[in-house]
């Protein structure tokens, strides 16, 4: 028997066995039917003997060493292969046993071979990686991993003493190794030994391993996904409504391994610990949505997570793969969405990484131009390789299935659709068309997002995408990129530029709050006010905002408000919701210690109840990404540092006016044009006492007046808070039956006070600033009826003749008090209109009076300083000059000298 065993004996592939060279093993290890009967061949490094133990019978057969190295065979009888497990003992005469590894059959099929290549397999994560499974009722783990230009691979781990001539992996023609090995179990750490052209042998983690070792240790660990049973049913079942585009949504950014520190002396939390305390926290504040910075395994702390060396495998930081389930499964059954920080960009050097992977550049380029960030020192993907974009886009669908993640934020998008990106002149290589767009990374955008939007339709797409990349947000077929939304870093470095200024200098940087309504509506945008502004020496929130502790945060309320009302969905990190003062830092929790002070805890609070309204009010969130939800009312008045505009939806009766004044001036009686007559009523107030401001506000409802103003028919005269944003919600005068109703009402309590009284002409309980009020009404009724009947000339010549001043002169003085705080072309216009038309009489004029009086009266202004009476009239003294046709001497010179100075 052994003179035939010896016929069937390889002695080339033994020696490839051998010498850990063979990258079929198959060929020669494990069971297979000859004429003499059953080979079994096996290779046991070091062993000094060996046997096979067949099931069915409990028969024990010794195996030939052929090779002193371990090599043994042995012939059975039979023509079918049995069940059977292999002994063998090694130097120290230690028996080990367990099924042979490659008496089975490997679990790719052909398809899903030719799909990997053309970079398809969507599921390939089930096959590459480790998984326990069965096969043929035996438990073990298949592993398998794709490094084509390897000379060998073997699966080393500490359940063979981390050998690795042992376990040699069978390559198949998609350049995929493969093996199935019994009795490994869920828990096991391993990695890939592989043995590279030139000779050059070392570890590898596995790219595709669902755990990994805490750091700094970083071996693969073996874990069974298929055990937690989920809970959030309702939340998957909604999420496609409650995450819509007409759905508001404010988002929480979280570093879980800061946001909170145990006091027991360990450095994290776990993820099942974190979770109710997070839930809690965020649904207390009304966030809707959670976004975790990069929770995928990396080896450095300081990078915050976005140098990622395990792609699917969350980090072993704060606990298992099944606890981060949980923690996904609590925020959904507390209806807390969560984004996850997604890094398709670029990945580390680190050597048990990615980098070099096989012994060339496999998931990289191979030329450093286009391989190789010198910012950062991470490396590029290479996005034209089918099987690099295969690991990616199956990684995205990865998380939105087995972690239901409800949203994936790309970070870096920019440095993808650049091949210039942070590169000088001769770092980086032009595109076939010598352009420096990414036309291969353009392309995996496109195909990632076209297949996650079709696996889930109800996830969101985010891009951080920091510079004028057009339709980034535009649809596929439109030659879009197809992303939910862009983060607006424009918006982001406009408005904390703006909000460091001290309110006396914002003047003079209008434009930056104003800019973003320009391109508004070329994307779907997010306004993030993320981590990247409170780290390198940026400073928080807080400490940006200028002035006293109090001004800093009645700054804040005013730009959290602002970025509430501001068309877009909302993000804000961690910690600047109650005004952290000290700037992030990753080894620190958040200083929660400051919520012990009432101003702290005030803007805590406040951001609930900002939360509340913004939720409250459709008109914040529903057109968002349509120009119709947005309406200037006034974003002119740059020397006020105010902003008047309307939020809208479909319905006219949830129109929302929101003025926000950035200056610490307080404003009296400050008349705005209202689109709409009808009642206005002050709805939300970030001044309000109650979130520590000044308490100035509004808290009767605002009747409209038929009074022209910012360029509307009617209008309404406000207070204004300092540094405040204060929002007004519409509501349409009685019409018809009711307000016939209120109009008898009025008449009864009229006719019953004149009975009490016995009096026709001065209704009882009337003050006499009342009755003056309708002489006035009366008076000026009978002059509107006298200019009917006569000339302008003899109007004025009859109004001199009784001492009175004439309109003209009344709209003129009117005009002077307008003339600095009104644009002086309307003021002209307005002024030419009424002198051409004729309409001189004193009720005309008495109009133009309130109207210009009431909008911009010097006297009523509080930043301005009182004339003293000298000074009035010494400005009010008429110069002696030819009068003009229009009959505005004084008025169209001061308005000329007005033009001369603006052209100046």
């Amino acid at each position: 028997m052994e003179e035939k065993l010896y016929d069937y004996m390889d002695w080339a592939e033994i020696e490839a066995v051998v010498y850990s060279e063979e990258n079929h093993p198959r060929d020669i290890l494990g069971p297979r039917v000859t004429e003499d009967g059953i080979l079994i061949q096996a290779f046991f490094p070091g062993a000094t003997r060996a046997a096979v133990h067949t099931i069915r019978d409990g028969k024990q057969t010794e195996m030939v060493c052929e090779d002193e190295a371990g090599f043994f065979a042995v012939l059975l009888p039979g023509k079918k292969i049995p069940s059977y497990t292999l002994i063998y003992w090694d130097g120290d005469g230690n028996q080990m046993e367990h099924y042979d590894p490659y008496a089975y059959p490997m679990q790719f099929t052909e398809q899903e071979q030719k799909q990997f290549e053309n970079g398809i397999c969507y599921s390939i994560y089930e096959k590459l990686g480790a998984h326990p499974v069965k096969i043929d009722g035996i438990s073990g783990v298949y592993f398998a991993v794709w490094a084509p230009n390897a000379i060998r691979v073997s699966v080393v781990g500490n359940f063979n003493n981390w050998d690795g001539r042992a376990y040699q992996m069978n390559l198949l023609e998609s350049g995929i190794y493969e093996l199935f090995i019994p009795g490994v179990r869920a828990g096991d750490i391993y990695k890939y030994e592989i043995k590279a052209k030139g000779g050059l042998t070392y570890l590898k983690s596995d790219p595709y391993a669902n755990a990994a070792q805490l750091r700094p240790n970083n071996a693969s660990v073996v874990v069974d996904l298929g055990k937690y049973a989920w809970q959030d049913e309702n939340w998957m079942k909604k999420r496609g409504v409650t995450q819509g585009d007409k759905a508001p949504i404010s988002v929480y950014e979280v570093h879980l391994g800061s946001w909170k520190k145990p006091d027991d002396g360990r450095e994290f939390y776990n993820y099942r610990e974190i979770a109710p305390m997070l839930a809690s926290y965020v649904k207390e504040l009304g966030y809707t949505h959670v976004e975790l910075m990069p929770v995928m395994e990396h080896p450095l702390d300081e990078s915050w997570g976005y140098q990622v060396t395990g792609y699917y495998a969350p980090t072993a930081r704060y606990g298992t793969p099944d606890d981060f389930r949980y923690f996904m499964d609590t925020m959904h059954q507390n209806d807390i969405g969560v984004i996850l920080d997604w890094v398709p960009a670029h990945f580390p050097r680190d050597t048990f990484g990615l980098s070099a992977f096989d012994g060339t550049c496999l998931y990289e380029h191979f030329d450093p131009r286009q391989g190789s960030h010198p910012h950062w020192g991470t490396l590029i993907y290479n996005y034209g390789r089918p099987e690099v974009k295969n690991f990616l886009i199956a990684n995205a669908l990865f998380w939105a299935k087995e972690y239901h993640a409800d949203g994936i934020r790309m970070d870096a998008v920019a440095s993808m659709l650049y091949l210039d990106y942070g590169k000088q002149d001769g770092e980086w290589v032009a595109n076939i068309y010598g352009g420096n767009e990414n036309l291969e990374a353009i392309e995996f955008l496109k195909h990632l997002n076209s297949i996650f939007k079709k696996e889930f339709p109800d996830a969101l797409l985010i891009a951080e995408e920091s510079t004028a990349w057009p339709k980034v947000t535009g649809e596929l077929d439109d030659e879009g990129l197809g992303f939910d939304y862009k983060w607006n870093m424009g918006w982001m470095n406009d408005f904390t530029e703006y909000m460091k200024n001290d309110p006396v200098y914002r003047g003079a940087h209008h434009d930056q709050l104003t800019f973003s309504m320009v391109y508004a509506y070329s994307e779907k945008f997010m306004l993030s006010l993320s981590h990247d502004e409170v780290v390198h020496l940026k400073g928080s929130m807080y400490t940006k905002m200028p002035g006293t502790p109090e001004q800093k945060m009645a700054n804040l309320r005013l730009a959290y408000a602002y970025q509430m009302v501001h068309p877009g969905k909302k993000l804000l990190f961690m910690g600047q919701e109650f005004g952290q003062e000290k700037e992030w830092n990753e080894k620190q929790s958040l200083s929660w210690e400051l919520l012990e002070d009432k101003e702290h805890l005030q803007l805590k609070n406040y951001m609930a109840a900002l939360h509340a309204f913004y939720k409250a009010n459709p008109a914040l969130y529903q057109l968002d990404e349509k120009p119709e939800g947005f309406e200037w009312i006034n974003g002119m008045e740059w020397e006020k540092n105010l902003l008047i505009f309307l939020r809208r939806t479909r319905k006219k009766e949830d129109t929302l006016l929101v003025v926000c004044n950035f200056s610490n001036v307080e404003y009296d009686d400050f008349r705005i044009g209202v689109p709409y007559p009808g009642k206005y009523k002050e709805m939300f107030n970030s001044d309000a006492e109650s979130y520590g401001g000044t308490g100035v506000g509004n808290p009767r409802v605002k009747m409209s007046k038929k009074t022209e103003c910012d360029e509307r028919k009617n209008s309404i005269t406000v207070k204004l808070a300092p540094l405040s944003v204060q929002v007004f919600s519409y509501t349409k005068p009685e019409t018809g039956a009711a307000s016939n109703k209120s109009a008898k009402a009025k008449t009864a309590a009229k006719a019953a006070a004149e009975k009490k009284t016995g009096k026709k002409g001065k209704p009882a309980g009337k003050t006499e600033e009342a009755v003056k009020a309708v002489k006035a009404k009366k008076t000026t009724k009978t002059a509107q009826k006298a200019e009917k009947k006569v000339s302008e000339k003899t109007v004025k010549t009859a109004e001199k003749k009784q001492g009175t001043t004439t309109a003209t002169e009344k709209v003129e003085k009117a005009v002077k008090q307008a003339i600095d705080s009104k644009p002086v072309k309307t003021v002209e216009q307005t002024v030419d209109k009424l002198v051409k038309a004729g309409k001189s009489a004193a009720a005309e004029a008495a109009k133009a009076v309130e109207k210009y009086r009431a909008a911009a009266d010097p006297e009523k202004k509080p930043a301005t300083k009182p004339e003293t009476k000298s000074e009035a009239k010494s400005e009010a003294k008429p110069e002696t000059k030819t009068k003009k046709s229009t009959g505005m001497s004084e008025l169209g010179e001061e308005l000329q000298r007005k033009f001369e100075t603006e052209e100046r």
